[in-house]
């Protein structure tokens, strides 16, 4: 609820807010989901031959296969047994059809239990187990641990490539949420100690700014200004910080000065009519698409800023109704997924390619999970409808990870000791 003359940011889902928001960022850096968020489930395969499930074994995360394992599928009183490929999958063709059965297998030890599902008359399913996931999230606290023990070394940071800023258009005040999504990107294999605070000075006119859930606690705002406060672990820290400025005026400019150089400038405004415009000195690169909504989005896509480089972005042709605005609790985590999903590629030119087409569509998928799931809680959704949808979005992100793998070529290295 908003109080006042502030207002409230809201996420549906935590679980993939942290994958695509949280980590927007690391989110759209990344090509993996947090693995428990598919580990043990089963996603319908209309693909597959009739009464077919797979089940695919991996270590902590898809792509590190574990062929050679044995699995098995318990279906009442029946069990079967099976050894995995090269791809690290299980498939099991004769199981009795529509029966409660769960897939399990040992790893070192570890017993990898899937949820009970339903052996389908029609079209298959696909089971994921994921070995050492515990320990993995051990491993990378102490990881962490320790970087964070190590003394910071003098460097900089930059702005990622996946930075961004998305303005969507509130009809209750004629005016805009803008939404700054950042990655403070620092490729030096220690901490970093910038030597002061960055500051965002906010443009003048923006009131209710907040740090948005999922946030880095290096990030504050402080009046109309955001704080980085460092010294910046290594890899990337991802900044959301939501604000609004004012509508009831036919032209509307926003203004921003960066602390640090930015990697490339990419810009997302709602066009709300038909009429309106929107032009950039630094985001010349223009197109217009339409998210899943069908609300209509203006692109602007630059080659980046130096440090101090100012980001001017002017929309022209506003409908201007002059209403008091009326704050209002804001539930756009779906849209901001969904609009992100076009961002994850970058610039249309620089990064084409099949991989970035993969990630779209990752993205894609993610958002309408988002989306799907926060209908099931505000109850909008039926259960037989909700678990449809979910299956066959499970299924196609499958697909597409184990697609992103098989390309993937590994992160670029940093230099060691200097922050770029």
């Amino acid at each position: 609820m908003v109080q006042g003359s502030g207002f409230a940011f809201m996420f549906a889902i935590r679980a993939v807010a942290a994958f695509v928001l949280l980590s927007t960022g690391v989110a759209f850096a990344q090509d993996m989901p947090d693995p428990s968020l598919i580990h043990g489930r089963a996603i319908p395969a209309a693909e597959l031959p009739d009464g077919t499930v797979t089940v695919r074994l991996v270590r902590e995360a898809i792509g590190n296969n574990l062929p050679g394992q044995p699995v098995s599928v318990t279906i009442e009183d029946v069990v079967e047994t099976t050894v995995t490929d090269e791809l690290g999958r299980a498939e099991f063709s004769t199981l009795p059809r529509g029966g409660q059965a769960v897939a399990e297998a040992t790893v070192e030890g570890e017993r990898l239990v899937s949820e009970p599902f339903a052996v389908p008359a029609s079209g298959g399913l696909r089971v994921i187990l994921v070995a050492g996931i515990e320990r993995a999230a051990a491993r990378e606290a102490a990881e962490e641990a320790a970087a964070a023990a190590e003394p910071p070394v003098s460097g900089i940071v930059v702005f990622g490539g996946e930075s961004r800023v998305l303005a969507f258009y509130n009809r209750d005040s004629d005016g805009y949420d803008v939404y700054y999504i950042l990655e403070v990107v620092n490729s030096a294999r220690r901490r970093v100690d910038v030597g002061e605070p960055l500051v965002i000075e906010l443009p003048g006119d923006a009131t209710g700014a907040t740090p948005l859930e999922g946030s880095s606690p290096v990030a504050t705002v402080e009046d109309n200004r955001i704080v980085l406060t460092g010294p910046f672990a290594s890899g990337t820290t991802v900044v959301q910080v939501g604000f609004r400025v004012p509508g009831d005026r036919p032209v509307l400019t926003l203004t921003q000065s960066w602390p640090a150089a930015m990697s490339q400038v990419i810009v997302a405004v709602e066009k709300p009519v038909d009429g309106v415009r929107m032009s950039s000195p630094q985001a010349g690169d223009y197109e217009e698409r339409v998210d899943e909504q069908g609300r209509v989005f203006l692109f602007g896509f630059g080659q980046g800023l130096p440090a101090g480089g100012t980001l001017s972005v002017t929309v022209a042709g506003l409908p201007a109704h002059g209403r008091v605005p009326r704050y209002v609790a804001l539930g756009l985590a779906a849209g901001i997924i969904a609009i992100s999903v076009w961002l994850a590629v970058g610039g249309r030119t620089s990064r084409a390619g099949e991989r970035q087409k993969l990630v779209a569509r990752r993205d894609t998928l993610l958002g309408q999970l988002a989306k799907l799931e926060s209908n099931r809680r505000a109850g909008s959704v039926d259960p037989g409808t909700y678990a449809r949808r979910r299956g066959r979005l499970l299924e196609e992100l499958e697909q597409i990870y184990g697609e992103l793998d098989e390309s993937h070529d590994g992160p670029a290295g940093g230099g060691e000791g200097v922050a770029a």
